[in-house]
């Protein structure tokens, strides 16, 4: 009887609050010469991430998670990597802008959970960092967002330490 009722509050929930959900997804390769930037936060290391914009796994996931909730085109429609505009730019400003999106849809963040998958180096250090900066832009609370780690033991490109990749769930409201 009980989870009876779990499930008519859940689905109450669901048709009247109006909850969405998005999934996002990013990979970067790893390369010497560029800096590491990980949730806005500038990680010592030998080698970064390659791409247009700062290449920041982490934001990139969390930005087509959102956009994929608010049932929005993917990061690279708005931000594409053949535009000048967005070369080596932070990618808290595409998050700012992200968020920015979702405020014209009146979609307010309900929660958001990454996980990162990088061999080395070791981001424990740096999570709680991130998890303030992007909880500023997108003005949410600390426990309205998750960051986690881990390796892949050894295997592909991760586990190989020739890339870095994120997932990245969120909830709207």
């Amino acid at each position: 009887m009980f989870r009876a009722f779990d499930f008519l509050l859940f689905t109450f929930n669901c048709i009247f609050i109006n909850m969405r959900i998005g999934f996002g997804y990013d990979v970067h390769k790893l390369v010497r010469g560029r800096k590491l930037i990980l949730g806005g936060v500038e990680i010592p290391y030998g080698k970064g991430l390659l791409g247009h914009s700062d290449a920041d796994v982490l934001i990139h996931a969390v930005c087509d998670a959102m956009l994929g909730a608010a049932g929005l085109k993917d990061i690279g429609h708005y931000f594409p990597n053949n535009d000048p505009k967005w070369k080596n730019i932070s990618s808290l400003i595409l998050l700012d802008n992200c968020r920015n999106l979702l405020l014209k849809k009146k979609l307010k963040i309900g929660n958001i959970d990454c996980t990162l998958l990088l061999e080395e180096p070791k981001i424990s250090p740096y999570i709680d960092i991130m998890k303030e900066n992007l909880c500023k832009i997108l003005k949410i609370k600390d426990n309205q967002l998750a960051i986690k780690s881990t390796t892949c033991e050894g295997l592909g490109f991760v586990g190989t330490k020739k890339g870095c990749s994120c997932y990245a769930v969120c909830m709207l409201k």
